[in-house]
């Protein structure tokens, strides 16, 4: 093993590697999604440039993004989905996915559908969404503390 041999560089190949190859099956999943199991666009044919600008109908936005920025609802979703029972993916303390190759991420198939990305949130924001979250407005404020557009 590489880690045996005390390899960093090919650790970090490799560990790169597989983060490709997992947002690459994701891509190929959601396209499948879209032509097959939903077949809401069957008829799809894209070169690699018009998917690569996300030309296809629907998105697949995941926790920790501009659109979703809020991490914790990764626990929400592994919860719901009982994840970690059926397939063996943990979250961490922080909310980072172990393997750390892993990708997780919602669907939806409206042609509407756009990716957008959650502009700065004032307290009065973060307050409301913590009294409906059921948390601390401190746990909520280091969760979004990127997008937070106060100091707290």
């Amino acid at each position: 093993s590489f880690r045996a041999q005390h390899d960093d560089y090919s650790i970090i190949m490799v560990e790169a590697l597989a983060d490709r190859l997992a947002e690459a099956l994701a891509e190929a999943l959601h396209a499948d999604v879209r032509k097959e199991h939903w077949g809401y666009a069957a008829e799809e044919t894209f070169d690699l440039a018009n998917l690569l600008k996300v030309k296809y109908t629907g998105i697949r936005p995941a926790p920790g993004y501009p659109s979703q920025p809020d991490h914790t609802e990764k626990a929400t979703m592994w919860n719901l989905l009982k994840i970690e029972e059926r397939t063996g993916l943990q979250l961490t303390e922080s909310l980072a996915m172990l393997p750390a190759a892993s990708v997780s991420g919602l669907y939806f198939a409206n042609p509407e559908a756009q990716y957008f990305a959650v502009g700065k949130i004032q307290s009065d924001q973060v307050k409301d969404y913590a009294q409906r979250k059921g948390l601390p407005v401190q746990e909520c404020e280091k969760w979004l503390a990127p997008i937070l557009g106060y100091d707290p």
